[in-house]
């Protein structure tokens, strides 16, 4: 019975783990109870799923966003404060290292509560711009909603949208409309690439400081699809922080509010499930990439052979040298987590996963194609061509679209010349000779051991001879001299036969070998003067 409460405990202990793969530390700043019960339906959301909520005021003393180094929170949500500012805990510079630590945030705003100077610091160092008026809201005369804001028109009802792009996936596509009361413009800067809208305002939206009582409004911060009503930043380690120009969305009278735009019927928004689909991508719940195994092979290995773990024992998995021309396969093992679970992943619909085989720039980029999946993941694969060029390679695969934590994975391979058939056949013949060699037979040594000294100078002259060429042979390989031409073919018959071959220069003969003396040859004499004038002969 002991190890079943063992096994009971494990199983609570999981049901009790977060959804989100980042961890369960949620960090909540908001003013004391009245703001804790706005949103209770939301709070009440993210406790389902596993989260441990922390409830902190703004300018709490004892609050500290790091213990010893390391994050005491894995997320923080920022509610609007009546205060123009934050406590020490909580000034941009804190926020962005929280943020460099791969901490997640999400900001509320509201058109009804002053943005305070931290945050507005914080937004201008992420390229996010607000009004500067701090009571400016959003406003549309064709898309709010008649029943609670009939003479303002500040409550506005956004349809469904489609995705950012059509390679793009998306995350927040709800059933229905979404209410945005009283919200505030933002404005996001060209000059980031992390920056990524989320939900946009229709064209016919502006931002305007309801304070300034005119018939008509000059110069308003922002209109039309400027406003961006929620965005998100995506740094470059994949920490995510995202903006929520209404906080009232997320209270518990719009989750169960009913909303009617002109010349169309009374439904209920789908607030709820939007502040699900925000809150899970922004606390890394959804549109977190995984990798598995990495693996690189000669193409003529089988998939059989090459998921076997003794292919892997034999180096014919992941080599660290390739020749020119070789034809490789590239796998890849992808996974996606969704809320709870890994699930195979599928890029979106006009969207690929790119393989780049590279040295300074690509030789090659190339679309991995899905080959099969598994449970939980998908294999992406390409066979292909290695350049004829030799060198330090990487196969790599940097994966990065928006919404999506990025990948970047490389593999460093060498490439090197074909090794020339001369070679081959003297090690194929240096390998018989070996074999029928008393060293071997008789003595019962390794072949390892009987090319070394002293074993060496008991084989037979041909094998000596044979490892000679074939030293000089792989020698040759590296040669500058010989790199174009190669080894000289004529050599291995040569060695074969148990004749020494000629001195070779880049890959031929220049001279001939020594002549053998008799010591009877006639002497050459010739007779020279010195420096002091005397005649001298010279053999």
């Amino acid at each position: 019975m002991h190890w079943l409460s063992h096994l009971l405990f494990l199983a609570l202990l999981c049901l009790a783990r977060a959804l989100s793969s980042s961890g369960n530390r949620l960090l909540v700043v908001s003013e004391p109870t009245a703001e804790k019960e706005k949103y209770s339906k939301f709070w009440g959301d993210l406790e389902s799923r596993g989260y441990k909520l922390s409830f902190r005021s703004p300018k709490d003393d004892k609050l500290s966003l790091f213990q010893h180094g390391e994050r005491a929170f894995d997320h923080i949500i920022l509610l609007p404060t009546n205060s123009k500012g934050l406590g020490p805990s909580l000034t941009p510079k804190l926020l962005l290292q929280f943020i460099n630590t791969n901490g997640n945030i999400l900001l509320t705003l509201s058109a009804e509560s002053p943005v305070p100077s931290a945050i507005s610091s914080l937004l201008l160092e992420l390229d996010i711009h607000l009004p500067p008026d701090r009571t400016s809201l959003v406003t549309d005369h064709f898309n709010y909603d008649t029943v609670s804001a009939s003479e303002k028109h500040d409550v506005l009802v956004i349809p469904q949208q489609s995705p950012l792009r059509k390679d793009v996936k998306n995350f927040f596509d709800v059933n229905g409309d979404i209410a945005f009361p009283r919200a505030v413009a933002q404005e996001l800067g060209a000059s980031s690439p992390l920056l990524i809208p989320i939900i946009r305002a229709p064209d016919t939206a502006y931002s305007f400081n309801p304070k300034e009582e005119a018939e008509t409004i000059e110069n308003p911060f922002a209109v039309g699809s400027q406003v961006t009503l929620v965005s998100a930043m995506q740094a470059r380690n994949s920490a995510r922080f995202t903006v929520l120009g209404s906080a009232e969305a997320l209270e518990n009278s719009w989750f169960d509010a009913n909303v009617k735009v002109q010349g169309a019927k009374e439904l209920k928004p789908s607030n709820r499930e939007f502040a699900k689909c925000l809150s899970a991508w922004t606390f890394m719940e959804t549109g977190v990439l995984k990798v598995g195994r990495v693996e690189h092979h000669l193409s003529s290995i089988s998939e059989s052979r090459s998921s076997n773990d003794s292919a892997a024992q034999l180096d014919l998995l992941n080599p660290k040298i390739y020749r020119i021309k070789n034809d490789v396969t590239f796998n890849i093992e992808l996974s996606e987590y969704l809320f709870d679970h890994d699930a195979p992943f599928a890029p979106a619909h006009e969207d690929t996963v790119q393989l780049e085989f590279t040295m300074l720039s690509p030789f090659h980029r190339l679309n991995l194609q899905p080959v099969s999946k598994t449970m939980n993941s998908t294999i992406f694969s390409k066979t292909f061509r290695l350049p004829d060029q030799h060198g330090i390679f990487a196969f790599r695969v940097n994966y990065k679209r928006p919404f999506l934590t990025n990948i970047d994975v490389k593999r460093e391979v060498t490439t090197r010349f074909i090794m020339p058939s001369s070679c081959k056949d003297i090690r194929a013949a240096l390998a018989d000779c070996l074999r029928s060699s008393d060293c071997v037979l008789v003595q019962r040594n390794q072949p390892n051991d009987c090319l070394r000294p002293p074993l060496l100078e008991t084989l037979p002259t041909r094998c000596q001879q044979l490892k000679r060429g074939y030293g000089d042979c792989k020698r040759g390989m590296i040669d500058m001299r010989k790199r174009f031409r190669g080894n000289q073919p004529i050599a291995v018959s040569k060695e074969l036969e148990g004749e020494k071959p000629g001195q070779l220069y880049a890959g031929a003969g220049f001279a001939s070998a020594v002549k053998a003396t008799s010591g009877d040859e006639d002497l050459k004499v010739e007779t020279v003067v010195g420096v002091d004038g005397e005649r001298r002969v010279v053999r």
